[in-house]
């Protein structure tokens, strides 16, 4: 059965698609097993993602520059790789620091028990700042990837925090002391690599902000595999980053629940979970860049590689038209408009409305027997995404 308005949907809005180069650049490479695909330059990724229609690139700062390199070997890249990004119709949109592969962080940055090291970690995040300002970058994403524990008793957990927030604030302080117009997301991940991570869900992030020097400038980077693997729903995620007025940036992918962070292609395992974030964004109109945050299978060649990049964007096209087919669609929308018959504000007011409210009477069977077509409606959803209407 199919069903359709007497006029024509509006054509998807338009977005702005990224990958980050350790996406397209992963070269297979796992905890059992050594590389499969060839590495690729930061220059010949960017090519790449121009040829495929990408608008932007995002990085973390030794994606491009290595973390050895001299200050002239630095701006030798930087200026060979912003040539690349202009030749190629290429953004920076977002930048990060990786402050979790070397050795030196394998008890965390910010919160490590070194001195030394949280030092360490802050200046090189500085240096982060100013290249990603460099290359034209709006939002700085924070992800603590070895801020936690796999031993509870060996990190007191509230100085943890105290240690998060000394560093926040003193980089939010940095980033307006040189006239950076960049804006912080924190990204929040409940456990890999390390048992347990800090601030392991978005909600937690948020809370965390309101505690910052400059809440105004930090916001979040939610990511559908981090909180799929807490068997959480990650449209409610988005939707109260929303609500915040804090989705400063987006990590798209797709995840089974239970597994490890496996990055795979945007809607390739929860086609029904990707719908509804799509059909979250476009209903908002968010207008952030969608950044795929998300791998090839180690099984594809370096073509495989692009076969995947294309199918996230592809896959996101897709879900934005049934967005539009289910605004379009008369029984659904009718099935909606029963389900929210009686959804109207609680009209909160002065003393008077509380009493009154008081003196009120329900009706709790009438209440209770009100009818709730969820199953109609999911099934009609499905049919929508399995291309039946």
């Amino acid at each position: 059965m199919t069903s359709a308005t007497s006029s024509p949907a509006a054509k998807p809005q338009a977005v702005r698609f990224t990958f980050g180069l350790w996406t397209v650049g992963n070269i297979g490479r796992d905890p059992f097993g050594a590389p499969t695909r060839p590495l690729l330059s930061p220059t010949d990724l960017v090519i790449g993602l121009g040829k495929i229609g990408a608008h932007g690139v995002n990085l973390h700062d030794n994606d491009l520059v290595p973390i050895d390199a001299s200050a002239s070997e630095r701006d030798r890249i930087v200026r060979e790789f912003k040539k690349t990004c202009a030749d190629s119709n290429v953004r920076v949109p977002m930048a990060s620091t990786n402050l979790f592969f070397d050795p030196a962080f394998k008890d965390g940055a910010f919160t490590s028990h070194s001195r030394d090291v949280r030092r360490y970690a802050v200046q090189k995040t500085m240096r982060g700042i100013d290249l990603a300002a460099e290359l034209g970058a709006e939002t700085y994403v924070f992800w603590g990837g070895r801020e936690g524990t796999e031993v509870d008793f060996g990190k007191d957990p509230v100085e943890a925090l105290k240690r998060m927030r000394e560093a926040v604030d003193f980089l939010t302080s940095y980033a307006r002391s040189r006239g950076h117009r960049l804006r912080f997301a924190l990204e929040a991940k409940p456990n890999e690599p390390r048992g347990d991570i800090f601030l392991p869900t978005t909600g937690a992030m948020l809370a965390f902000i309101e505690t910052l020097e400059h809440p105004e400038m930090v916001g979040v980077n939610p990511e559908v595999a981090h909180e799929t693997m807490a068997g959480l729903n990650f449209s409610h995620a988005v939707a109260q980053a929303l609500d915040a007025g804090k989705l400063f940036h987006i990590d798209m992918n797709d995840q089974k629940i239970g597994r490890f962070d496996q990055d795979l292609r945007f809607g390739s395992a929860d086609p029904k979970g990707a719908f509804a974030v799509v059909k979250l964004l476009e209903d908002a109109a968010w207008d952030g860049c969608r950044h795929f945050d998300a791998h090839a299978y180690r099984s594809e060649d370096t073509e495989g590689v692009w076969d995947f990049a294309r199918g996230c964007m592809r896959t996101y096209r897709l879900l934005q038209e049934k967005t539009l087919a289910f605004r379009a669609d008369r029984e659904i929308q009718g099935l909606l408009a029963e389900i929210r018959e009686g959804d109207a504000g609680l009209a909160f007011g002065d003393g008077s409305a509380a009493r009154a409210l008081l003196a009120e009477t329900f009706d709790l069977g009438r209440l209770a027997a009100k009818r709730l077509p969820y199953e109609r409606l999911d099934q009609l959803v499905t049919e929508l995404l399995m291309g039946v209407r």
